[in-house]
């Protein structure tokens, strides 16, 4: 009886190893297959920023007339035909924080800087992406939405 006990509860403990093995291979898989997705959509012709709302407020109009230019080395410029700003731009993958986009505009203060920041990953097409922005000092949130020109 006691052999039985002893059988069961390792069972237990293995179908219980497996699972949690199997979860995180499964999130590692669809972070990989978001961020391969979010690639290969934003280096495809030119975006514009469809709605940036920032601790709730609308900021979208910042970004109107600006067409945002996504290149294979990681470089990114916005133009709306007098000003260009050119930034940075990069994925990264991890089972505590997801899929994220990460982007960098070489401004000091201005809208620019404030979507220079590391976005979840929230959707992604090939005319529409979701990003969100969740702060580490206030817990405010951000949300970006691109869409295809």
């Amino acid at each position: 009886m006691k052999n039985n006990f002893v059988f069961v509860l390792c069972s237990f403990f293995i179908a219980g190893m497996l699972i949690s093995c199997n979860s995180d291979d499964d999130s590692n898989s669809n972070n990989n297959s978001t961020i391969v997705q979010l690639e290969t959509s934003i280096k495809s012709g030119a975006w514009r920023v469809s709605s940036f709302v920032e601790d709730g407020n609308n900021q979208t109009h910042h970004f109107t007339g600006y067409a945002f230019t996504f290149s294979e080395n990681g470089t990114v410029s916005a133009t709306n035909g007098t000003n260009t700003v050119s930034g940075t731009w990069t994925t990264s993958s991890s089972s505590s924080s997801g899929s994220k986009f990460i982007l960098n505009f070489n401004a000091s203060s201005g809208p620019f800087e404030e979507i220079s920041e590391d976005w979840r990953i929230e959707n992604v097409t090939s005319v529409l992406i979701d990003l969100k922005h969740v702060s580490g000092g206030d817990g405010s949130i951000d949300l970006l939405t691109f869409a295809k020109i």
